[in-house]
């Protein structure tokens, strides 16, 4: 069996190797020819696969290794009878994560406490939920949008208008449509943009079109009391670098990039393969993963809540580094920031998640209550 897989896939030899022969490719390398004898393709984000690509090949299953699907003609996959499989909530926590991180940034370069905030999260899927429940167990006031969601199940749902009117920080994590009855291309466009709270922060880890570029760049311009947080471009990997120079954190489309996150993705299409092809998965991801660098941590029970939260976070992840990271890739011609944008994603370095952190709380101080509440909303272990 042929299988053609995206280079940047991990652990592709210890989850596939058995099932068949790999040919790796750069993701945005794949074309027709290199699909021209596969059986098996296996992608990330970066490889749009549609007709164009397939039609004609003996291509029979394809597996996207993330939680989106907008870079997949899945009507087209219907008609060729070609079986899919996506990886939803493999990086969840990773983003819940580098939005932990972005928010405690924003804090700090404003002088503001985080509590004293009100939180709006647009789209409640497999991300945004994980986190509207780490935020609503951290005690803060939380209003979540979902169309879908609010359609389905009814419940506590307020509108986008309502997001922008009420809330001080908005983070984004809808999947990208351009048609249907929730399209979300441009969501954010130039008048919801201009309607932003004074002092507003916005956050979008999703997709980059689901924010108009060209507007949050002009508004941005126009108005210094607003903060942006992108990790998501139009037309990436070309980066609206003016734009990115407004923002406050701009990170290239590495927030659910954790080690986990991105192993958990493989694993998860390694077990679709392996239900494809009527085999026992035999192949288990925490046989794999390695030891967390930071495995432990422990606080005095008279520890502040507020730098005990800055420090379990950031013990774990700071975005500030991977800003760095990008913003120095900016100052090149086109063509070496679109390089460097894949390569900073190629050679992401090992991150680990909150939720494999384990805290001992030492002691019975005045806030170990507080301690207690944040440790099991942030989802690390209380030992």
């Amino acid at each position: 069996m042929q299988i053609v897989a995206d280079e940047n896939i991990p652990l592709l030899d210890a989850f596939f190797a058995g099932l068949g022969s790999i040919r790796r490719l750069p993701g945005r390398a794949i074309d027709r020819a290199a699909v021209a004898d596969a059986d098996i393709l296996l992608v990330r984000s970066v490889t749009q696969v549609d007709r164009a690509l397939l039609e004609g090949s003996p291509v029979r299953f394809v597996g996207t290794c993330t939680i989106g699907t907008d870079h997949l003609e899945l009507g087209y996959f219907a008609e060729a009878g070609i079986q899919w499989s996506s990886a939803p909530g493999c990086n969840a926590r990773g983003v819940v994560d580098y939005v932990l991180g972005s928010l405690l940034t924003l804090a700090e370069i404003e002088g503001v406490e985080l509590p004293g905030r009100t939180y709006g999260v647009v789209g409640a899927g497999q991300v945004g939920g994980r986190l509207v429940s780490v935020l609503r167990g951290l005690g803060w006031n939380v209003l979540v949008c979902d169309p879908p969601r609010q359609k389905a199940e009814g419940g506590d749902f307020v509108s986008l208008e309502e997001i922008i009117r009420r809330c001080d920080v908005i983070s984004v994590h809808t999947p990208l449509e351009r048609g249907g009855d929730h399209p979300s291309w441009h969501l954010f466009d130039r008048q919801r943009l201009q309607n932003l709270r004074p002092g507003a922060w916005l956050i979008n880890a999703s997709r980059g079109a689901v924010v108009d570029n060209q507007a949050l760049h002009d508004v941005l311009l126009a108005r210094d009391d607003l903060q942006a947080v992108l990790d998501v471009w139009e037309g990436e990997p070309q980066v609206h670098v003016a734009l990115a120079e407004l923002c406050t954190l701009a990170t290239p489309h590495i927030a659910g990039y954790s080690l986990d996150g991105r192993q958990r993705g493989t694993a998860q299409i390694y077990q679709a393969l392996c239900a494809f092809l009527g085999q026992p998965a035999s192949i288990e991801l925490q046989d794999l993963l390695p030891r967390p660098w930071l495995a432990q941590v422990g606080l005095d029970a008279e520890t502040d809540p507020a730098w005990a939260l800055a420090m379990l976070c950031r013990g774990v992840y700071d975005p500030r580094r991977d800003d760095a990271d990008f913003r120095r890739t900016l100052e090149g011609g086109t063509d070496s920031q679109r390089l460097a944008f894949d390569a900073l994603r190629k050679h992401y370095p090992p991150r680990r998640e909150i939720d494999a952190l384990q805290v001992r709380l030492q002691g019975q101080g005045a806030h170990a209550q507080l301690l207690q509440q944040m440790v099991k909303a942030l989802g690390a272990t209380l030992l």
